[in-house]
């Protein structure tokens, strides 16, 4: 099981459409986890699992989603209503109370993942302005056998960071 997510777009779209073509033959999911600055529904969030971030205002986006993909629980949120640019506490305590086993976020602009009391946590960046690299990332979360890896691509030229990719006993 494959899954791609974005983040922190605001208001790109080609972009969005070339990361679904990109990866449309691999993907069991797509996520975007908020402030794409686009309207609900519209095409290029399509077939995107979408929230709302502090940036967006249309009143259709949900602030947050519990989605299960291929049997896991993943918690999609943009982060700023959990304070997620000074910890990860708040929703670590939040993905407790769902029941989620990956989170995916965004709002801080910074790649990572880490692994909190078996609670696989993912920002993918930002794909227009990035912080702490130069590089516009997202990324993608692959599950098989156990093992959970995190990659980090370039927008620009869909290439893996490999100082980024990250493997997780799940």
């Amino acid at each position: 099981m494959k899954v791609f997510i974005v983040s922190d777009s605001h208001g790109l779209t080609k972009e969005l459409i070339e990361i679904k073509q990109r990866h449309a033959y691999e993907a069991a999911a797509f996520i975007h986890c908020g402030d794409s600055e686009l309207s609900s529904g519209c095409a290029e969030l399509e077939p995107f699992i979408y929230v709302g971030g502090n940036c967006d205002f249309d009143r259709n986006f949900a602030k947050e989603r519990t989605e299960e993909i291929q049997g896991i629980r993943f918690f999609i949120t943009h982060g700023h209503l959990y304070n997620v640019k000074m910890t990860l506490m708040n929703l670590y305590y939040r993905a407790q109370e769902v029941g989620a086993k990956v989170v995916c976020f965004g709002h801080s602009h910074i790649a990572g993942a880490e692994m909190i009391n078996g609670i696989l946590f993912i920002n993918p960046g930002s794909i227009l302005l990035p912080r702490m690299r130069k590089e516009r990332t997202y990324a993608s979360l692959q599950i098989e056998s156990g093992q959970a890896i995190v990659r980090f691509y370039d927008l620009i030229d869909g290439q893996e960071l490999l100082d980024l990719r990250k493997t997780f006993t799940f």
